[in-house]
């Protein structure tokens, strides 16, 4: 009895020993995949930052690769002035959170519309919003830049002007899609919002209805509070993803003025003119301290909102 019980206690030893053995490998195999994964995304960033930072005895220094020796702020100096940074970061803000604000509250109505209403071609309609988020937007370049290059919404240009409107040059077009939920990733605010109203139980909106409530009192006064976290959500990227655009920007031929990527895209030939630098690996220095810039508006953003921005992730069923 006495060497059973011997047995048995070794052999649950063992076994606790195999399974510490089992989930400390576990734990150092996961600790290197995120050092890993973080690693091959921040490396290049680290390094754009730091370069940043070199003078230029630092940048033909061949012993100098991260730590400058003779740190400099003048390539901030020379982006910030010659991206009239503040300025154009200010009217790119009101014009980002402009067409945020926009994008979410349209995207809502149609997400909610989708989730809790039966109409005809639903299947189909919402197959479209699917075909928004897969398919390329170099697929619809050109039928997007003769609309709005010839605009003519139902004949009323020409009944008004007596030919069709020109808008490009302006964020006119970006304003039009927007508020007809076609604007940039669209379909996938649609599909996070359908998902989130989903989510939520029909209770909510029956006890509405049961005080007399109407739909569109229902979806302000109570699903929309409700959507809060969804909202945080598609704020951020639609903020995110406007803030970072270049291709309708070019496309539409938005002015630098309030498109703060377009001048970061001439800022190494900008310095270049202005400051007689034939040597390219110069002015990328130029280049990587307005890549700071634009990325440091967006960090400070998603350190403030990080809570609630992981929270509407989760809840908005995207993840999975």
């Amino acid at each position: 009895m006495i060497e059973r019980t011997s047995y048995t206690t070794s052999a649950n030893t063992r076994g606790k020993t195999i399974t510490r053995a089992k989930s400390f490998l576990f734990s150092l195999f996961r600790f290197a995949l995120v050092i890993g994964v973080a690693y091959i995304i921040l490396a290049p960033l680290i390094g754009i930052a730091a370069r940043s930072f070199f003078s230029n005895d630092d940048h033909f220094n061949p012993m100098v690769y991260i730590v400058p020796q003779n740190p400099t702020l003048e390539r901030y100096e020379v982006a910030v002035s010659v991206m009239n940074y503040f300025g154009t970061l200010g009217r790119n803000a009101a014009y980002v959170v402009s067409l945020a604000a926009i994008q979410a509250f349209v995207c809502s109505m149609v997400g909610y519309g989708f989730a809790r209403f039966k109409f005809p071609l639903k299947n189909l309609l919402f197959g479209c919003v699917i075909v928004m988020i897969v398919m390329p937007t170099h697929v619809v370049m050109l039928p997007l830049y003769m609309l709005f290059q010839n605009f003519d919404p139902l004949g009323l240009a020409t009944l008004l002007n007596g030919s069709p409107q020109n808008i490009l040059a302006s964020p006119l077009p970006m304003f039009i899609m927007t508020l007809f939920a076609a604007g940039l990733r669209s379909g996938l605010y649609i599909f996070i919002f359908n998902q989130f109203f989903r989510g939520l139980p029909m209770e909510i909106e029956e006890a509405a209805h049961i005080d007399g409530a109407g739909s569109f009192y229902t979806y302000f006064r109570v699903m929309l509070p409700n959507a809060a976290p969804s909202l945080i959500t598609v704020l951020i990227f639609s903020v995110v993803w406007q803030f970072n655009d270049k291709f309708y920007a070019q496309l539409f031929s938005l002015p630098p003025s309030i498109a703060l990527s377009k001048q970061l895209s001439g800022l190494q030939a900008s310095v270049t003119n202005l400051y007689q630098l034939r040597d390219p690996s110069l002015t990328t220095l130029y280049l990587y301290a307005g890549v700071v810039l634009m990325i440091v508006p967006l960090l400070l953003m998603y350190i403030i909102l990080q809570r609630r921005f992981i929270e509407g992730v989760e809840r908005s069923g995207i993840v999975g």
